[in-house]
């Protein structure tokens, strides 16, 4: 073969896994670290109790993931969303597992350290870290203002960044999608947790999810709301965000 012939029979060889290697752009926002009260003494019995939890820096995803971003990395995932067809909404239907793969595939093309945030990053993060107001919801009161939920939302995810932001310039920490965690779920947790970086605990049978959904109500969407799932499962109503430790 001619190299002429060799280099156009590369160049079409090669673009299909070219086309799928494409980098999505991640807008991280720096969360700068500190101590906060984590829990809540009004409500459900796992959010109990409230305790001190110190944290370093580090950076959350200003977005949840979209669709967009997720089929760029996960080209060949066939395994179409509840609400398929929406770019720019949040990615469901994948799995804790799922996230996991997507998140080697995007490290790989990055040689970045992108992973999920702990429960304790999340909460940090959607109560406003060192500017929180101690809001109820991430950036208000009023969850109407900052969530897509039951009543409000059509019964279906909307495109991230259409409500107000949180404290920190965050987007939907509050309803649209649950969130994928790290932390294995256990409801005693907070009782044995310690302060400073908390990670969970180390096995489990279910995975921490946060924020609430399209579908959830007021008192679902507190800012210190605990939910839990399996992370085998794909959901039409869990998605993610991205999180990054800070350099040192």
């Amino acid at each position: 073969m001619k190299p002429a012939c060799k280099l156009l029979f590369l160049a079409f060889f090669l673009m299909p896994f070219i086309h799928s290697a494409q980098v999505p752009e991640v807008d991280m926002v720096f969360v700068k670290g500190g101590t906060f009260r984590m829990g809540c003494t009004q409500w459900a019995r796992d959010e109990q109790p409230v305790h001190e939890v110190l944290l370093d820096d580090y950076y959350i995803g200003r977005f949840e993931v979209t669709q967009a971003q997720w089929y760029m990395v996960m080209s060949g995932d066939t395994n179409k969303c509840y609400f398929q067809g929406c770019d720019d909404c949040p990615v469901e239907r994948v799995s804790w597992y799922n996230v996991q793969d997507f998140i080697s595939r995007l490290n790989e093309l990055t040689n970045l350290n992108y992973r999920l945030p702990t429960e304790a990053e999340w909460e940090y993060a959607a109560r406003g870290g060192v500017r929180s107001k101690k809001f109820k919801y991430s950036g208000s009161n009023n969850d109407i203002a900052v969530a897509w939920k039951v009543g409000r939302s059509d019964l279906r995810t909307h495109p991230v960044g259409q409500k107000a932001p949180n404290e920190l310039g965050i987007y939907d920490m509050t309803g649209n999608v649950f969130e994928w965690c790290s932390d294995w779920y256990a409801a005693g947790w907070y009782g044995v947790s310690g302060k400073e970086n908390p990670t969970g605990p180390a096995e489990g049978t279910f995975k921490v999810m946060r924020g609430g959904c399209w579908f959830y109500d007021s008192a679902g969407l507190r800012n210190t709301d605990r939910e839990c799932a399996n992370p085998d499962y794909r959901y039409g109503y869990i998605g993610f965000r991205l999180c990054r430790t800070a350099s040192k």
